[in-house]
């Protein structure tokens, strides 16, 4: 591959870091063609872009990049696929998919995820239990509404209890 081949894929390996928020280094080793087919139908109906990378190259592109991926570079070893994404979390899923139904194929080298770097196949879990932004927003309305809820409820059933008794009352014979 020629030296200004390699620079372009650098440099387009970067703006895809800057792109996307959130990014996974999965290895693919064992995968045929027909299984590494599926997996990218798989992503593509997630919203994960996934791309087959050289480790140099991607270790270039890290590099040249304005965040610390130092920890990342370990995992820089045998064939790489990157999966990047904007909900931090989706791609782990996948992969976790995968891991249930297939025994480790594919399986997680690192990822860099809600400004976090984990390293490892046993982060997997951890990572599937991120929430992504829209959860959290989701989670805090509900904890700001319940409160709110309560008080309307109890308001509403003591005019009802209230509205009971001056009926009842009414209704008496004096």
């Amino acid at each position: 591959m020629r030296k200004e081949v390699k620079d372009t894929i650098i440099i387009e390996l970067g703006e895809k870091l800057k792109e996307y928020a959130h990014f996974y280094l999965v290895d693919v080793t064992g995968l045929n063609a027909a299984d590494t087919s599926e997996l990218r139908r798989n992503c593509f109906k997630k919203e994960i872009k996934m791309v087959v990378v050289k480790n140099k190259l991607l270790h270039k592109a890290l590099e040249a990049s304005d965040v610390d991926f130092e920890p990342l570079y370990g995992s820089l070893k045998g064939s790489t696929a990157l999966m990047f994404c904007n909900t931090a979390n989706v791609p782990a899923k996948l992969l976790k998919e995968y891991k249930d139904k297939k025994k480790a194929i594919p399986s997680l080298k690192a990822a860099y995820a809600e400004e976090g770097i984990f390293v490892g196949e046993d982060m997997l879990d951890n990572l599937c239990a991120i929430k992504s932004k829209t959860e959290l927003i989701a989670d805090i309305v509900a904890l700001l509404q319940s409160p709110a809820k309560n008080v309307v409820s109890a308001l509403q059933s003591g005019a009802n209890t209230i509205h009971g008794v001056l009926k009842t009352l009414g209704e008496r014979p004096e």
